[in-house]
């Protein structure tokens, strides 16, 4: 039964996470209905998704979205975040940050709508310089968030990326998938080691979240930014749902 319920979604997860971002919205809730302990759920996730996560990477380097000195930055400045935002998650209860971004995503949901071309952002290129500094700063801030809380953390380096540093949307995915990629595989070094990976179940579902990221990466190399906003609106609306429910489980 875990299998079947696990499996399924987990190709759905990798499908939306190839294009849009925020498939541990629908990955993680998958192994929670499986009826997984908390522990094991995020490992065994985590499992699944680093697979995924792969395959869409080579495959975005192979479509020849990866730019060196972007992913670099991106990858030095997403670590240090993550590191510094797990560490935060220690010491500083997280009611806060969730309240203020369930009430910060409809303008969230607002940009996302009203930019029909997130290419067009590109259109007014910044000089390398800037496009350094704010691919390391959204890189470093993204990462401390994912770090502190982490679900949809794809979706809003995409999302800054394009609007904020004006890369080219497909930079801009390749950018995000490094460091993703990157994060993935430093937290599933850690899981691993503790134990709570169920190694058989994350490896299934982790083929199964592979085939979801391989048809994405086509989809998105084929259709780019038409269809990354549709499915980005459908992670904001997910994301808040996800929100809203461990906000009012960390209130009761």
């Amino acid at each position: 039964m875990e299998f079947l319920i696990v499996c399924p979604l987990a190709f759905l997860a990798g499908l939306v996470d190839a294009i849009a971002g925020g498939g541990g919205l629908i990955s993680l809730p998958a192994y929670f209905f499986a009826g997984l302990p908390v522990h094991s759920a995020i490992a065994t996730n985590k499992l699944s998704s680093t697979m995924g996560t792969t395959v869409a990477t080579i495959r975005y380097v192979m479509f020849g979205y990866m730019v060196k000195w972007l992913v670099v930055v991106g990858v030095l400045c997403g670590l240090t975040g993550s590191f510094l935002g797990s560490n935060l998650a220690l010491v500083v209860d997280g009611v806060a940050l969730m309240a203020f971004m369930l009430v910060s995503l409809p303008l969230v949901a607002y940009i996302v709508f009203r930019a029909r071309d997130l290419d067009k952002f590109a259109d007014k290129q910044l000089p390398k310089g800037k496009t350094f500094a704010f691919t390391g700063l959204i890189a470093l801030v993204i990462g401390a968030y994912d770090g502190f809380y982490g679900p949809g953390t794809g979706t809003f380096l995409i999302l800054l990326l394009t609007t904020v540093a004006h890369l080219p949307l497909r930079e801009a995915q390749g950018t995000t998938k490094a460091i993703n990629l990157s994060t993935n595989v430093a937290a599933l070094a850690v899981f691993l080691a503790s134990g709570n990976v169920l190694v058989v179940l994350g490896i299934a579902a982790g083929l199964f979240n592979i085939a979801g990221n391989w048809i994405g990466a086509s989809l998105f190399h084929k259709k780019g930014s038409t269809i990354v906003r549709p499915i980005m609106l459908v992670v904001i609306v997910l994301f808040a749902i996800r929100l809203a429910i461990d906000l009012a489980s960390a209130l009761a």
